[in-house]
């Protein structure tokens, strides 16, 4: 190790070899992950040559961290290795209940589950695509310009951001964010047949734009509602929302870049003070991830987006544009990831229903308790009134 830690020396804590990361359950109840399942260096079909539709429109060299299911019945865990890397992983509401991946960095992959279980063949089951813009207007994706190329009115643009967060919407397009300065929230709709017919749109959060109100910036984790808005975690201490619906110019051409629609977004400055001699919109808070409750697990109502609130040692609630703090007093230093919710029994009115986080920092013992402290799972339950039993 480059250093020895201040608080284990020389003793290696961290042995993970798989280094999984993103955790999803399927309608049977198996658990899906990114993991890496093999060395980095991809089989011949995901490289340049292959006969693989996705291959032979963008080939990839390597991927780090792939995708495994684990059975709970029969105790089995399945690898799949993947042409494009993983990193978080979101289920559609499709026919082939379709799983969507980030982390594949220039490309966005996707997994056919119905088809590998029904016929074990992670080659044909798997696809992924270039996000590309349709900046020469013409509805339908053609050849394409580089990122760092000029635009060429009679091809698209390859954008060269790669999805963080991924979150499948109702009307069957995928939206991500991306990662960066001033970042962006990208939808991608895969068409008839992806990757052949799958176009890409980008829209930044508005920065130094003057004909937004309020300036943000830079999204991480984000989600998406039932009516197809956008909720994400801004670094400039925002929640936003975007709304395509909101767009009054046109979504692609030669203008649809990024900026062309400030009056999609929406931004909530997050119930912290603002940085002393700042006076920008927006907060001290650095929420990490933007979940949305879209069932009522929790009892606020659908559609209510909640923030890992990372400096405020709790989850922060969006409600009817006022913020409900969800503070986790024991043990100091509260620190999650995400948060999912479950409705164990829709009877049982609050008792049946919550959320679920972890601390998700990868130092517990710097919490409260100190060494030895290790992660935990906590449970929020939303009484009627503070004495509801």
């Amino acid at each position: 190790m480059p250093h020895p830690s201040p608080y284990w020396g020389d003793e290696v804590i961290w042995t993970s070899k798989n280094n999984v990361h993103n955790p999803m359950f399927d309608e049977r109840g198996r658990l899906w992950i990114t993991s890496a399942v093999r060395p980095p260096s991809n089989p011949d079909f995901c490289k340049e040559g292959s006969s693989h539709p996705s291959a032979k429109l963008f080939p990839i060299a390597e991927a780090s961290r792939h995708l495994a299911v684990y059975d709970p019945k029969t105790k089995q865990l399945t690898h799949i290795s993947t042409c494009f890397a993983t990193h978080h992983l979101m289920f559609a509401e499709d026919a082939n209940n379709t799983l969507w991946t980030s982390g594949g960095g220039q490309v966005v992959g996707w997994l056919n589950t119905k088809m590998f279980d029904q016929t074990h063949d992670e080659v044909k089951s798997q696809g992924w695509t270039a996000l590309i813009i349709d900046t020469n207007g013409n509805g339908k994706r053609d050849a394409y310009v580089e990122p760092n190329q000029p635009l060429d009115p009679s091809k698209d643009k390859r954008f060269g951001g790669a999805f963080y967060a991924v979150a499948p919407a109702p009307d069957g397009s995928v939206w991500g964010s991306v990662l960066g300065f001033p970042g962006a929230v990208v939808r991608l709709n895969p068409g008839t047949n992806p990757p052949e017919t799958a176009l890409a749109e980008v829209y930044e959060p508005p920065f130094n734009n003057p004909k937004a109100p309020v300036q943000g910036f830079s999204p991480r984790g984000m989600d998406i509602d039932r009516n197809g808005v956008v909720w994400a975690a801004l670094a400039s201490g925002h929640m936003a929302s975007f709304d395509r619906r909101k767009c009054k110019g046109p979504l692609n051409g030669p203008t649809a870049t990024g900026q062309h629609c400030p009056e999609g977004w929406t931004l909530y400055p997050e119930p912290l003070p603002q940085f002393k001699g700042v006076t920008d919109s927006g907060s001290v808070e650095g929420s990490y991830y933007t979940w949305v409750d879209q069932q009522d697990t929790f009892g606020l109502g659908r559609n209510i987006p909640i923030d890992t609130g990372n400096a405020s040692e709790g989850l922060l609630v969006l409600k009817d544009g006022k913020w409900i703090v969800l503070r986790v007093p024991y043990p100091l230093g509260f620190y999650t990831k995400w948060m999912d919710g479950r409705i164990d029994d829709p009877k049982a009115g609050w008792k049946g229903r919550g959320l679920w986080a972890t601390v998700s920092t990868r130092a517990p013992f710097h919490m409260e308790g100190g060494k030895g402290t290790t992660s935990k799972v906590m449970h929020f339950q939303l009484r009627p009134d503070p004495l509801a039993k």
